[in-house]
């Protein structure tokens, strides 16, 4: 009796979450079309570049929208079951509220084991490839390995190891080539910082020159460095911390702090990523007492509407807490983790009042 209950209530909440993600999905990539059209015809960013950025970015966008897409279909799946008088049968089967509750739970279980495995695995490849491939349609002579970026400027080609958020570049090695296509200068610094009044410049630089005479180097503590590459151009590569795993984000974290970076936003991502499984149950548990105050069914519209509005406000919470937290230098634990806490408290009152 309990195992085809929980399969039936399974079944319903599956089918409507599915719904829900579907029409999400659907609004998420017309969204996304019209937002890269502005990049269309640019370079060779054309329709196929196009429509494969927009694909490739909707893992990251299921993952944002999933709690949100679980709360509205659990609410329609248990109020289903309300309209058609489904929950009074089984209330006067035996069953309590508390095990339907229960069974809701496992689901939640289910799609927040979904949501970890999405945002872990498929998220930062898929975002990955995304970026990447408009990057490489919109900027010609820039190539992508494993060993950084390759960049052509002039005479010169020049290799950046990698791209911190706010634009640093680390282990720039420039070759500079004489007409002759012989190595003239090669120059290695340990990173290289941007400002508006003086442009790029190079730190802790060594500089090789190559003579027919034999080769003499310099040591520098900074030097300016005048390039054709620009912020735009490098700033498609620079590491986002949505797209990256929680390892990932644990190593770049660690990585930050040796060079000095800001780790704020990297911190609240981090702790988003780990709360969101926690967030999608919570999100489970507040769809159920809308459902279960009313077995009687009537009044769906309104609570499908509710919540609808429960789910923005929780999209617009989370990011408000996490904004603020940052601006007012919180914690970036308490900004990923109060608005769960607020909601998982706003659930428990409302299923206090819906079966007290």
């Amino acid at each position: 009796m309990k195992a085809l209950l929980d399969r039936y209530l399974a079944t319903r909440i599956v089918t409507s979450t599915a719904l829900v993600l579907s029409v999400l999905i659907a609004l998420t990539i017309f969204f996304a079309f019209v937002d890269a059209l502005r990049d269309y015809g640019q370079e060779n960013f054309g329709l196929y570049q196009l429509g494969r950025y927009v694909l490739l970015a909707q893992p990251r966008k299921i993952y944002e929208i999933f709690p949100v897409a679980t709360l509205i279909g659990t609410l329609l799946g248990l109020s289903s079951l309300a309209v058609n008088s489904e929950l009074v049968a089984m209330r006067a089967a035996g069953v309590s509220v508390w095990q339907l509750i229960g069974s809701a739970m496992r689901v939640g279980l289910v799609f927040a084991i979904l949501a970890a495995a999405l945002g872990e695995f498929v998220v930062p490849i898929t975002e990955n490839k995304a970026q990447i491939g408009r990057a490489h349609a919109l900027s010609r002579g820039v190539v992508q390995q494993r060993t950084g970026l390759w960049l052509r400027d002039g005479p010169s080609f020049v290799s950046i190891g990698e791209v911190l958020p706010d634009l640093t570049l680390l282990r720039v090695n420039i070759y500079s080539f004489q007409d002759d296509i012989r190595l003239k200068v090669q120059t290695s610094a340990e990173r290289a910082e941007f400002s508006a009044a003086e442009g790029w410049k190079l730190l802790k630089v060594r500089e090789t020159h190559i003579e027919n005479n034999g080769i003499t180097a310099r040591k520098m503590h900074a030097l300016p460095w005048s390039t054709t590459v620009t912020k735009d151009l490098v700033g498609v590569f620079a590491v986002q911390p949505e797209q990256l795993s929680l390892q990932h984000l644990s190593n770049y974290i660690e990585h930050l702090e040796r060079n000095g970076q800001s780790t704020e936003r990297y911190r609240l991502v981090y702790w988003q990523k780990l709360l969101m499984p926690i967030a999608v149950v919570v999100m489970v548990l507040m769809a159920t007492p809308f459902a279960l105050g009313h077995t009687r069914g009537g009044g769906v519209s309104r609570r499908v509407f509710a919540g609808v509005m429960l789910g923005l406000a929780f999209v617009v919470v989370t990011r408000i807490f996490g904004h603020f937290g940052l601006l007012y230098g919180l914690p970036p634990f308490f900004g990923a983790a109060l608005p769960i806490l607020l909601f998982l408290s706003g659930a428990l009152v409302l299923l206090r009042r819906s079966i007290g």
